[in-house]
């Protein structure tokens, strides 16, 4: 059975002077424009020309198609996410339950700022979200949680370790996402962080026998 040809997601080019750079920017404001007046299913590359004041052939020098024009919007926000979770989790000067509060209040102020974007681009999702390109992406914070996980319960079996990262990075995805589908207040994003904190912390603070080495099941 053929496989079905990979849809190039991947820029044509980078831009490498200030008027590229300017282009490739105003196709991208008007990308982002688009996506939250039309919706994914139809956002299409002639809209995006249209918006930015260029030629579509102006486009396709730098995004062969509109799934590389949405991978790069998406790329863009999980490398924006990422350097928020790699700033805060790998700042060891801040006690480790301390930075999974500030983590979990920040990525909900992300997640609310962002809503409507974040959903439109939900829904191209199936475009690119099983591409190379896009688990590269996604590999960074995947390292940064183990090693945070790993720095918290440097006593439980990988197993635990495992279970607990799993549970963190769902509940923050799922939770984000579901908070963030209401139009929410600064008191509200705060209350429901430190409750969510709290549930997270609660995880991780097990008594050193419930991470440690258990005997071996019957």
């Amino acid at each position: 059975m053929n496989r079905p040809a990979r849809v190039q997601i991947s820029s044509r080019k980078q831009p490498k002077q200030a008027r590229s750079a300017s282009l490739v920017a105003a196709i991208l404001e008007a990308a982002i424009q688009v996506l939250q007046r039309d919706g994914a299913a139809r956002f299409t590359t002639a809209r995006v020309a249209e918006k930015a004041g260029v030629s579509v052939g102006s486009v396709y020098q730098y995004f062969p198609n509109k799934a590389a024009i949405l991978f790069r919007l998406q790329a863009d926000e999980w490398q924006q996410t990422t350097a928020m979770l790699v700033a805060i989790l790998s700042d060891r000067a801040v006690p480790p339950l301390q930075r999974l509060r500030q983590l979990v209040l920040a990525f909900l102020r992300s997640e609310c700022a962002e809503a409507t974007m974040r959903t439109a681009l939900a829904d191209a999702a199936p475009l690119y979200r099983d591409a190379p390109e896009a688990q590269q992406i996604k590999a960074s914070a995947e390292q940064t949680i183990q090693s945070y996980i790993e720095e918290v319960l440097p006593h439980a079996r990988p197993q635990r370790r495992e279970l607990v990262r799993d549970l963190v990075k769902t509940t923050l995805g799922a939770v984000g996402k579901e908070f963030s589908s209401t139009s929410r207040s600064e008191e509200e994003i705060v209350q429901f962080a430190d409750a969510m904190a709290d549930m997270l912390c609660a995880l991780i603070c097990q008594p050193e026998q419930w991470w440690g080495k258990a005997p071996p099941l019957p």
